[in-house]
């Protein structure tokens, strides 16, 4: 799974920090890990270097295999915080789109076992 960052004018990621942030999306996205091939992240300062309140924005994106891109939008006081929920989010959101799609699949056929059959 790749992560990429990208920032507005009015945040600074560093190295550290972009390393900090990419583990806060591996955490919350490990158990659909293996279905994502990218995740891309756009953090904002909506009030553009005034303080205020929740005024850091994280869109986030995650690219599927075989699917649509999927993103959410979460607000909050600190870029890790907004980080962090967008994260959470979108792991609901990939848990629960995977999960429709293994209820669509057809059920396995049932398998014999040689020499049981009537």
């Amino acid at each position: 799974m790749q992560i990429q960052i990208r920032t507005d004018n009015h945040i600074n990621v560093n190295t550290a920090r972009a390393t900090e942030l990419e583990a806060i999306v591996k955490h919350a996205l490990r158990h659909s890990s293996s279905h994502i091939t990218r995740v891309e992240m756009h953090l904002s300062d909506i009030n553009g270097g005034k303080p205020g309140p929740e005024d850091k924005s994280c869109v986030m994106e995650a690219r599927l295999e075989h699917r649509q891109p999927m993103a959410v939008t979460e607000t909050a006081e600190t870029v890790g915080e907004s980080v962090s929920g967008a994260a959470e989010k979108l792991a609901r959101m990939v848990k629960s789109a995977l999960g429709k799609a293994a209820d669509k699949r057809p059920p396995a056929p049932e398998q014999t076992e040689p020499g049981t059959e009537d």
